[in-house]
């Protein structure tokens, strides 16, 4: 890129640089993205998994092995997430203010209800489970801080997408969506019409679509201006009877108008 500057009447040509990513950088970042969402790999799978020639992959590999972000199994040919990933998530969990002002919410959601509750925060069009608390009963939904799900295939997403404009919900939502399991909605024009819903009764669900045999309740908390952190609710299917699919969405109901009205959406952020 180039800029001119006039000196003396004259023009002349002053060379100037953009600064882009790092490529060395955004390697290894992809290679730690990669393993999260995908598992372990040997050099050869990650290779093809990142599209990054091997020669380039063996560097970055001994070097992150050696500085504890990746780890090798026994054999030492499959590379995982090492002790270092587990030091910097803890530090982000410790130091995020939400989650310090969440905690005594999911406290009193799971004493409530006894089942599990989940916070959760939109990342791009993903949302990720950000804290748990375990439900009180043998039969329980499998999930673990740290998780990552399709924000419009989950309540927790469904609930934040729900505060957005029609034209944003839109382009968070894919044309092409890949089911999590046979009852995932995949039709994008049915997942916009769940989600308008959701924007109308001040809550969002989904039935066994991101987990067999359980369904989920979702509001959005307004710990920001712009909604990104969600709570919920996942019960097994067998429990929701007596009217506890009532008496769960009515708790997160009235927590999400407690914490608007003491908040007013400017909790953190």
């Amino acid at each position: 890129m180039q800029l001119h500057d006039t000196i003396n009447g004259t023009s002349t040509a002053v060379a100037t640089s953009v600064a882009g990513p790092v490529k060395s950088a955004a390697r290894a970042l992809d290679l730690l993205d990669e393993i999260a969402a995908h598992g372990p790999g040997t050099q050869l799978q990650l290779s093809t998994r990142l599209n990054i020639p091997k020669s380039s992959l063996h560097a970055l590999l001994r070097t992150m092995t050696d500085r504890g972000w990746l780890d090798t199994d026994p054999t030492g040919s499959v590379y995982q997430l090492g002790i270092h990933s587990l030091v910097v998530s803890s530090a982000y969990l410790d130091g995020d203010p939400v989650l310090a002002r969440a905690a005594s919410v999911l406290d009193e959601v799971a004493t409530a209800t006894g089942e599990t509750v989940h916070l959760g925060r939109l990342d791009g069009d993903h949302v990720i489970y950000t804290a748990k608390r375990e439900s009180v009963h043998p039969l329980r939904m499998h999930s673990a801080v740290g998780r990552r799900l399709p924000a419009y295939s989950t309540s927790l997403g469904r609930a934040v997408l729900a505060q957005l404009p029609l034209e944003e919900r839109a382009a968070m939502i894919p044309d092409q969506i890949n089911a999590i399991t046979v009852n995932t909605t995949t039709d994008k024009d049915a997942v916009l019409a769940i989600i308008a819903e959701a924007a109308v009764q001040g809550y969002a669900r989904e039935s066994e679509e991101s987990c067999l045999g359980v369904r989920c309740f979702g509001v959005a908390l307004p710990f920001s201006r712009n909604a990104v952190d969600a709570l919920s609710v996942a019960v097994p299917i067998s429990r929701l009877d007596n009217g506890r699919e009532d008496f769960i969405i009515e708790t997160l109901l009235s927590i999400k108008a407690r914490l608007a009205s003491v908040h007013d959406n400017s909790l953190v952020r």
